[in-house]
């Protein structure tokens, strides 16, 4: 069996597949349970025992010596593993091979396995039948490869033979029917861990690290000339009980909320628990300080991470990791300990993130995708229209809402707008939508009372009818999911069966044990919930997740938008290096002379529409930057 792709050159169209597995020393401190991928194969521990490879539908072969492994491995292949990017790296860091292209079969799985059976190879192969996954890399812990006597060399080799052969036999399996359009993403997501390009600027790192153990340090001096030593206040921030009873103690009931996970009650001390946040007003300074306090020790992400960021720093250049199908709708996600998804606007952390010298980063935004994807299925044509213009649609809206024209200057009234067309499509109530408003981003918050958040909603939905009528449509298409019928939406972009919805790129998303209920309808979604469900015979309800028509709207609108931007970096990566993606932004790297030619080339890419949306409102806004923060 050999791998075939559209759209390439004969040489590129047709590739041998070399199926591969690394069997590498681990012990109970240095191990990928321990440790990220990156710090794993980049410490000085590291040891391969052997590779097993086969090529095509060949005799899978184990090696000990690498030379002779990679020695016969076919020059124009492409290389297939399960968890590619742990065997992916350890072929290109430590022995400089690249293959044509990278396969993998845990990314291949999660479309369809990730909520259900889960998609590690034991799982996959027993799900097929495809045989047993062995258990020999037990027996191989704290062992160098000089400890191993002959025979338990030939075990070990079994074992990963027989993984080998699994993985080839899953490929098998997963690739019928599998787009080769999402192979192709597959391969670029794994480039940008295994080809590492970022660069990494410690100073900065080092520096914003001292600024965030200082800012906390003088949290927690100032609340222990209260009374209580530093050590005393640290355990209580950190305690959500001892916290409600320092609360108590200066006089503030602790906040509650139900639990959305268990249904019970429980402290709302979370940074995005409104009432909690709102103390930070409180009338009493201490109070004031104690939410502070909490929020800045409790919170410990950003400290974190910017260690973490100056640990690779130390070892190399930063790999990408991002997760191919992170979420249910296709979005990617971030790891590693990292996750450069979700990096602070205008912070340091992104201004860290360099690029080589001599070149630059261009970054190209999707402007707006969501927003215009609801509108396009929908066909709310006045909306679509707007965008076309390149209207101001944020302003628009909040003109409508103020009664009184609006626009970039008036940054409250204009956030108010742009948060009721970004969120208001998804069938959001008042209530929510209040909240939203309260927490803010960037910078900006709203308090409005809850009348007025009713009239804003019913504005939005009185304007824009047919997103309205969509989320009906969506809520009809569960109903038919449940009934085993068939059906479409969005104008016959998306499909729908008892499988779920059918995307253009042919991937599906899905709702495991779809099922009505009082108010709606629900389902599973995580393999653990599943596996209990068919260990047991049933669940109780809060294992199960809520969905409905503005929900389902939701869904489709970013499993496309994310088709959308995933097709506009396969074709970027074309003509020029994607170092990585961030939610609706593509990052390129080119020679700092070529900047303004390839800009503008991707921004032509990232502004046609998508051959299955014909007049989808596309549109780019890009930067240029040494460091992602400038080119943000």
């Amino acid at each position: 069996m050999v791998l075939r792709l559209p759209n390439q050159t004969r040489e590129e169209q047709v590739m041998d597949i070399a199926t591969i597995d690394f069997e590498t020393y681990y012990d109970r401190e240095y191990s990928l349970s321990k440790m990220t991928t990156e710090a794993y194969i980049r410490d000085d521990r590291f040891e391969v025992i052997g590779v097993a490879i086969k090529i095509n539908d060949g005799k899978t072969c184990w090696y000990e010596n690498m030379d002779e492994a990679f020695n016969n491995m076919p020059t124009n292949c492409c290389v297939l593993a399960h968890n590619t990017i742990f065997d992916g790296s350890i072929l290109r860091w430590k022995y400089r091979k690249e293959p044509k292209f990278w396969l993998d079969t845990m990314s291949m799985a999660r479309p369809k396995h990730s909520m259900t059976t889960g998609c590690s190879l034991s799982a996959l192969s027993k799900y097929y039948k495809l045989g047993t996954k062995g258990t020999e890399v037990l027996d191989s812990i704290g062992k160098r490869k000089a400890d191993f006597t002959p025979q338990e060399l030939k075990a070990y080799a079994k074992y990963c033979i027989n993984d080998v052969e699994l993985t080839y036999k899953l490929w098998k399996k997963l690739s019928k029917g599998f787009p080769p359009s999402e192979l192709m993403v597959i391969d670029q997501t794994l480039r940008m861990y295994i080809n590492p390009t970022i660069e990494l600027d410690k100073e900065l790192l080092v520096t914003y690290l001292d600024t965030i153990k200082l800012n906390k340090q003088q949290l927690l001096d100032t609340l222990s000339t209260k009374g209580l030593s530093n050590e005393q206040v640290k355990k209580a921030l950190m305690s959500n009980l001892m916290f409600a009873k320092l609360l108590t103690h200066v006089g503030v009931t602790p906040p509650i909320k139900i639990s959305a996970r268990t249904g019970e009650e429980t402290y709302a001390f979370a940074k995005t628990d409104k009432e909690f946040v709102n103390l930070q007003q409180h009338s009493n300074p201490v109070v004031q300080q104690l939410v502070s306090a909490r929020l800045g020790v409790k919170s410990t992400i950003e400290e974190t991470r910017t260690e973490n960021l100056i640990a690779v720093a130390d070892r190399g250049k930063l790999p990408i990791m991002l997760n191919y199908y992170g979420a249910h709708t296709g979005r990617f996600s971030g790891g590693d300990k990292l996750n450069l998804q979700n990096l602070p606007r205008n912070g340091a952390l992104r201004k860290s993130l360099v690029a080589p010298k001599g070149k630059v980063l261009i970054a190209c935004d999707s402007s707006q995708i969501e927003a215009r994807m609801v509108a396009y299925i929908s066909k709310q044509e006045d909306l679509i229209q707007a965008f076309r213009e390149g209207r101001d649609v944020y302003s628009e809206f909040a003109s409508e809402i103020y009664d009184r024209n609006i626009t970039k200057k008036d940054k409250l009234e204009r956030f108010v707008g742009k948060t009721c067309i970004l969120g208001l499509g998804y069938g959001m109530g008042a209530v929510k939508f209040k909240d939203t408003l309260a927490m803010g981003q960037g910078g900006m918050s709203v308090d409005i009372d809850l009348n007025e958040a009713k009239r804003i909603v019913t504005l939005y939905r009185q304007k824009n009818h047919n997103i309205v009528s969509f989320w009906r449509t969506c809520g009809h298409a569960l109903e038919t999911m449940i009934g085993g019928g068939m059906g479409s939406i969005g104008g016959g972009i998306c499909k729908y069966d008892s499988e779920g919805i059918v995307l253009p790129n042919g991937l599906r998303i899905r709702y495991p044990e779809l099922r009505r209920t009082s108010d709606g309808f629900e389902y599973i979604s995580n393999a653990r919930t599943y596996r209990k469900l068919n260990t047991t015979g049933s669940l109780e309800d809060k294992d199960w997740t809520r969905i409905y028509g503005g929900k389902v709207t939701e869904n489709v609108v970013q499993a496309l938008a994310r088709i959308v931007v995933s097709e506009q970096m396969v074709e970027i990566g074309k003509h020029y290096q994607v170092l990585f993606q961030v939610h609706d932004e593509i990052i390129v790297c080119q020679m700092q002379e070529n900047k303004s030619d390839t800009q503008q080339h991707v921004e032509t890419i990232m502004s046609t529409s998508p051959r299955w949306a014909q007049g989808l409102p596309v549109a780019c806004e890009s930067g240029v930057g040494y460091n992602y923060g400038e080119a943000k």
